[in-house]
């Protein structure tokens, strides 16, 4: 190890473990209301992998040592970052500028996955889709609709296109939020009955009803022939923790990544304050119809001192009508012999 890179791992390391002694004894503060603050704007931002890499087993976390040497790659890779910069010319410059895939502060799990104990997701049930749509404008010969958030499954018409290129649901927003290149970014809003989560990709809002209990909170869900793309979200306190349950999927986005179609799916989210600046975010999907078990999934948040803007994604955006526009070009020219 570089010598040098000695006193910064050591103070990121001690500032580790200072924060996590913080978290056992914090005490999360009130609103007016009595219940725990979550509000603010918080930032789920990962380079932990959603799927345990199998080296790891049931290990749920990072060894010290494998955490000092995350440390130094993370060091290394930001000494170096000005050279990488220049790697790929001007647009991938562009893009490095705005990806934020490195957690403020998850260092230490193996997965996000914690249940199943190997941190990884559960079999897809017989008859269950996966695998749907690809990055590109690539034709996969799989028919409509396209249920992923990013990528499609051609270029005829923008409903081959992914949810999130058409600007319905963010490609990390989910529900559940899912950390992704960038734009990962929730603000909480709490009032004494409601909590509304708004993401900022696609800038969409869930207003949550809160019930003084699951079993409240469950006789309100709304009739089961009320469906939409996020769902209908009800909630209640248990202790310190906001618990979200929503159902009634409308069954046009998948389950979970490129798998299934969330007809069937339930979600459980949990926010639970565990410091000053940290909130756990815990997600539990459970789908019968795509997945053989349930599975959760646990992500650190942290609080972001700034605001959250519009991401004005609209439907008809220049983006969909030159993608579609140059697929017709490239048609024309296969066509002339020119490709």
């Amino acid at each position: 190890m570089n010598k040098n890179l000695r006193p910064l791992i050591g103070m990121l390391l001690g500032s580790f473990l200072a924060q996590a002694g913080l978290a056992q004894e914090f005490e999360a503060p009130r609103t007016e209301w009595d219940q725990p603050d979550l509000q603010g704007v918080w930032n789920f931002s990962s380079n932990v992998p959603m799927q345990r890499p199998p080296q790891y087993g049931n290990r749920e976390f990072l060894s010290d040592e494998e955490i000092a040497a995350a440390l130094a790659r993370r060091a290394d890779a930001d000494a170096n970052s000005d050279a990488a910069l220049n790697i790929e010319g001007v647009d991938g410059s562009y893009n490095d500028f705005w990806i934020e895939n490195a957690g403020i502060g998850d260092t230490v799990r193996t997965s996000h996955i914690v249940y199943p104990s190997d941190g990884r997701l559960p079999e897809l049930v017989e008859g269950a889709v996966g695998g749907q749509g690809v990055y590109g404008g690539a034709t996969t010969g799989e028919s409509r609709p396209v249920r992923i958030a990013a990528g499609g499954i051609g270029t005829d018409g923008p409903e081959d296109r992914g949810l999130s290129e058409r600007c319905l649901i963010g490609f990390n927003a989910g529900p559940p939020f899912v950390p992704s290149l960038y734009n990962n970014n929730v603000q909480i809003f709490q009032s004494r009955d409601t909590a509304v989560l708004m993401t900022e990709m696609i800038h969409d809002a869930r207003v949550v009803p809160l019930y003084d209990s699951a079993d409240a909170a469950a006789a309100a869900a709304l009739d089961d022939s009320i469906r939409s793309y996020t769902g209908d979200s009800r909630g209640y306190w248990d202790g310190d923790t906001l618990v979200v349950v929503t159902r009634n999927f409308n069954g046009l986005s998948s389950s979970f990544g490129q798998a299934g179609t969330s007809y069937d799916k339930v979600l459980t989210e949990r926010f639970t304050r565990k410091g000053p600046i940290t909130v756990d975010y815990e997600f539990t999907v459970d789908d019968p119809a795509t997945y053989s078990d349930r599975f959760t999934g646990i992500v650190s948040m942290t609080k972001v001192a700034g605001l959250l803007y519009e991401y004005a994604c609209h439907e008809g955006n220049y983006g969909m009508v030159n993608m579609l526009r140059g697929a017709r070009v490239q048609e024309q020219l296969e066509a002339e012999g020119q490709l």
